[in-house]
């Protein structure tokens, strides 16, 4: 007689890293963010984001209605770089 012994755990976990990875896939494929992306990528409040880099020139951006729109590459270089100049800033005070 074959017998077969199941690990749950691992099975769940098994499941949640192919979610978790397609969702990641997901993401990568969109173009424009909105205002909640931006907040959830950054991890900031809007406010804060609105006193750090929003008005920074560089910063992509474009308004359509009511509703603020970044193109999603664009806009991750652009906080990529900004982050690594703040960075960079504190190294020198």
């Amino acid at each position: 007689m074959i017998q077969v012994h199941v690990d749950e755990e691992e099975i769940k976990q098994l499941y949640q890293d192919a979610i978790e990875k397609r969702l990641n896939e997901l993401d990568q494929e969109k173009v424009f963010w909105d205002s909640s992306d931006l907040k959830r990528r950054t991890s900031m409040s809007w406010n804060t984001i609105q006193d750090t880099f929003f008005h920074d020139e560089r910063f992509p951006k474009v308004k359509l209605g009511g509703k603020w729109f970044y193109p999603a590459k664009e806009a991750q270089a652009f906080l990529i770089q900004w982050m690594e100049e703040r960075r960079k800033s504190r190294c020198q005070i």
